[in-house]
């Protein structure tokens, strides 16, 4: 069997259907071409190679630039993944203050429409969310703080949206951090695979998505009258009104 190859070349890395996603689209027009040149060709590196088997020749090379070019703009490797982390969990966080959420009518429409948003932003820009959740080691101590800020910022808004169909009795007295766990881990999980190119649009998996999140949540369905306890109509949606769901997410993830 052939050995798996440690790293990707720029050349294989040129034209990867794997990497063609929205990320350019995530920088500050006032960082001009080059910084943003500079940005979407780390991300490219970091999201197939790896932050720390990135080098700075690789990043400059992607855009035709010598290796001392980074350095004009950046003044360490570490400070291009903080700005890429920075702006991505920034964006995302934005993308849900949405008046569909925020001024939702009911708890169930809110959860909808976060979970869909929340969903179809990772889905678009896949390449620059895979970096941002599996790069946080490369960042220093103070950066990484930072970012952490950001991801529970995000937790928050699910927590919130949940526990508020809790409190009216829209959705059942399920686990609130668990099932919140289990929502963020299913919409951000999808960076590992996603594809523009694939099946589904970045909003048909959203509100795909959306729906499976609501069944998290859903109160037990009453017995049909003559029912046993176990007919089909009387059963509870698994993981809701019979109990907590147990999900491994991490508490900051978001």
């Amino acid at each position: 069997m052939a050995r798996r190859q440690a790293r990707f070349t720029l050349q294989e890395l040129e034209g990867d259907p794997r990497l063609q996603d929205e990320s350019p689209d995530l920088w500050n027009e006032e960082l001009g071409e080059v910084v943003r040149s500079l940005l979407t060709s780390a991300v490219r590196c970091f999201a197939m190679n790896g932050y720390h088997a990135t080098t700075t020749r690789d990043i400059s090379g992607g855009v035709g630039l010598s290796p001392a070019a980074l350095y004009a703009h950046f003044p360490s490797k570490e400070l291009v993944l903080y700005e890429i982390m920075r702006s991505g969990h920034e964006r995302a966080f934005a993308h849900i203050r949405h008046p569909a959420i925020t001024d939702a009518p009911d708890a169930a429409d809110g959860l909808r429409a976060l979970v869909s948003r929340y969903t179809a932003w990772h889905a678009r820009y896949n390449v620059a969310a895979r970096v941002c959740q599996y790069e946080l080691a490369g960042l220093t101590a103070e950066h990484y703080e930072e970012i952490v800020q950001l991801r529970r910022q995000t937790s928050d808004v699910f927590l919130d949206t949940v526990a508020r169909g809790i409190d009216d009795g829209t959705f059942a007295a399920v686990d609130c951090k668990r099932v919140v766990r289990c929502m963020l881990s299913l919409s951000i999980d999808l960076v590992r695979w996603y594809r523009l190119d694939g099946p589904d649009s970045p909003e048909q998996l959203g509100e795909f998505y959306a729906e499976l999140a609501l069944k998290m949540v859903s109160r037990a369905v009453p017995p049909a009258a003559g029912g046993g306890a176990g007919s089909a109509t009387g059963r509870a949606v698994p993981g809701t009104g019979a109990g907590p769901v147990s999900v491994g997410a991490p508490d900051d993830a978001g």
